[in-house]
């Protein structure tokens, strides 16, 4: 199995538990506190851990598109952050998180318009079939 799915797969599990561990968090505090403490602990992590793996001399090589996608993906994460707390927040973890993971049809879209990569029958019902999940389980 090639490392990249490896990661992948870690990612998935993550996340995961994310939304559970982030909803017991939650209780009895504002999902707008919950995420600012969250986050708080996130920027130290990786801190430490850029520390620990990125060479000093890759930080001369960023250039200003590095800068201006790397900080259009941030805005990106934190609206999207704020959402999914507030969703969290009331709404059941499995819903939400089913609902926040129908991101994979708008980035396979996006990846399509926009880095032109390629979209396979295979891709195209794998899409297919996480918005008919969404659907089912999003609708009461």
């Amino acid at each position: 199995m090639e490392r990249w799915v490896i990661y992948a797969i870690l990612s998935m599990c993550f996340a995961g538990f994310t939304a559970v561990i982030a909803k017991q968090g939650m209780m009895g505090i504002s999902a707008e506190l919950g995420l600012t403490v969250r986050t708080m602990f996130v920027c130290i992590f990786v801190l430490i851990f850029a520390a620990l793996s990125v060479d000093p001399m890759e930080i001369k090589v960023l250039q200003k598109v590095n800068y201006i996608w790397l900080a259009l993906s941030a805005i990106a994460t934190a609206f999207s952050w704020v959402f999914y707390y507030k969703a969290l927040k009331v709404g059941d973890v499995a819903t939400v998180a089913l609902i926040d993971k129908g991101s994979v049809v708008i980035a396979m879209l996006l990846a399509w318009f926009l880095l032109k990569e390629a979209i396979t029958l295979r891709m195209l019902l794998g899409a297919g079939l996480i918005v008919f999940g969404l659907v089912v389980i999003a609708k009461k």
